[in-house]
C-alpha cells in the first residue's frame, strides 16, 4: 500500500531533498506552498501541491483532513537567524503557531493512531551552551529563531506526552547543499568563489569569521528524518557530523577548490583574506553582518541517532564544499552576471 507524506516548507532545501527521497521509497508526496511561492516549485516533480499558510489553522485542518497523510514533515519556518532579529514577531508566529496548528490538526481530526509527525528542530536551540551538544545538553538560544524553535520543540514533546502523538523532534545541526538559500553564508561563499574565479572584481564580505559550525549535507539529513518516523516509539534525535569548522575554514576550503590559497592579514574588523599568489583582496569583514548575539561554537554529538536509528552521514566537509562551488560555477555560466557583461 502506498504511503502518503505531507511536507510543509517543501519549497526549501530540505523539502526538495526529502520529497525526492520519499518518492524513491514509493510515497505519494504532498506539499504546502504559500501563494507567493509559486515560482519556487519548478524543481518539484510529481508532487501534489496545496496552497496555504502555516498560521492559518483552518486551512491546515482542511488540507490534512483531505490528504490523510501517514507522515507529516513540518519543515516550514522562518529559518534565517539574522532575519529573525529583524522580524521577531513573524518568526514566532510561523515557527510556534505553525507547529501548534499541525499538532492540533492531528489531534482534532483523531489521527493520533494513523499519522506520524516529524518536527524540524534546530541546533540554534543550544545557542551559547558549550560544545559538544547532544539531546541532554541545556538549551540557551541566542536569537528569536532559536527561541521559537525551542518553544516548538517543547510543544511537540507536550503533545507526545499528553495526547500520545507519534511526534519526533529532529535537532539538526547545520546542513547545506547547492539548494541552500542564497542568504545563507555557505551559499554566499560558494557563489562568490565561482564569480571571482570567473572575473568578479569586488571581494566577498562576511561577518564573524571565527563562528564554528557542524556542517553536513542536507541529503544525508533528510534520510535521518524519515528514519525517525519508522521507529515504533517517537523520540528526539540530534543529527550532526561531529566535525566542526569555522566560517574562515569554509572560505579557505571553497577557494582552495578553485585553486586559490587564502592568506589572512590584519585583525578584527580590519582583517581581510587575500590571494596568496597575487595579493588581491578576496574577503573583507563587514560589521553589519555580525549577529546581535553571537553563537560561537556548535558541534553535534549524534551518538543516539547512530545507535538507535543506524544513521550516519556519508558526505564529508570537503566534498560538500566542492559540491556547492561546482553548482555555483554552473550558475555563473548560465546566468551571465552583469559584471561579466560590462563594457
Amino acid at each position: 500500500m502506498t504511503k502518503t507524506a505531507f511536507i510543509t516548507g517543501i519549497t526549501g532545501q530540505d523539502g526538495a531533498y526529502l520529497a525526492e527521497f520519499l518518492q524513491g521509497k514509493g510515497y505519494a508526496v504532498h506539499g504546502l506552498v504559500r501563494y507567493d511561492a509559486q515560482n519556487d516549485t519548478a524543481h518539484l516533480k510529481n508532487v501534489t501541491l496545496h496552497y496555504g499558510d502555516m498560521t492559518d489553522a483552518n486551512n491546515l485542518n482542511a488540507i490534512i483532513k483531505h490528504i490523510k497523510p501517514d507522515e507529516i514533515y513540518n519543515l516550514a519556518a522562518l529559518s534565517h537567524v539574522k532575519v529573525s532579529f529583524e522580524t521577531p514577531a513573524s518568526a514566532l508566529d510561523i515557527n510556534i503557531q505553525g507547529t501548534l496548528n499541525i499538532l492540533e490538526a492531528v489531534r482534532i481530526l483523531d489521527m493520533e493512531e494513523t499519522t506520524r509527525i516529524y518536527q524540524a528542530s534546530s541546533s540554534e536551540m543550544f545557542g551559547t551552551s558549550a560544545p559538544p551538544q547532544n539531546e541532554d545538553t541545556p538549551m540557551h538560544p541566542a536569537s528569536p529563531y532559536g527561541a521559537s524553535k525551542l518553544a516548538a520543540y517543547w510543544l511537540a514533546r507536550t503533545y507526545r506526552e499528553a495526547y500520545g502523538l507519534h511526534v519526533s523532534n529532529g535537532i539538526l545541526f547545520n546542513h547545506e547543499s547547492p539548494m541552500r538559500g542564497e542568504e545563507f553564508v555557505t551559499r554566499k561563499i560558494a557563489r562568490a568563489v565561482a564569480e571571482i574565479e570567473a572575473g568578479r572584481l569586488q571581494p566577498l564580505t562576511l561577518g564573524n569569521l571565527n563562528a564554528v559550525r557542524d556542517w553536513g549535507f542536507a541529503g544525508d539529513y533528510v534520510r535521518g528524518m524519515w528514519m525517525m518516523l519508522q521507529q515504533g516509539e517517537p523520540d528526539d534525535y540530534v543529527l550532526a557530523t561531529g566535525a566542526a569548522h569555522s566560517v574562515r575554514e569554509f572560505v579557505e576550503a571553497a577557494f582552495a577548490y578553485a585553486g586559490i590559497t587564502v592568506e589572512w592579514r590584519g585583525q578584527g574588523l580590519e582583517e581581510r583574506g587575500v590571494d596568496a599568489a597575487s595579493g588581491r583582496t578576496l574577503v573583507e569583514v563587514d560589521p553589519a553582518l555580525f549577529r546581535h548575539a553571537e553563537v560561537h561554537h556548535l558541534l553535534g554529538d549524534a551518538a543516539k541517532a547512530r545507535a538507535k536509528l543506524g544513521w550516519v552521514p556519508t558526505t564529508n566537509f570537503e566534498t560538500l564544499v566542492g559540491m556547492m562551488v561546482n553548482a555555483e560555477r554552473g550558475w555563473v555560466r548560465t546566468k551571465e552576471p552583469q559584471w561579466l557583461m560590462a563594457g
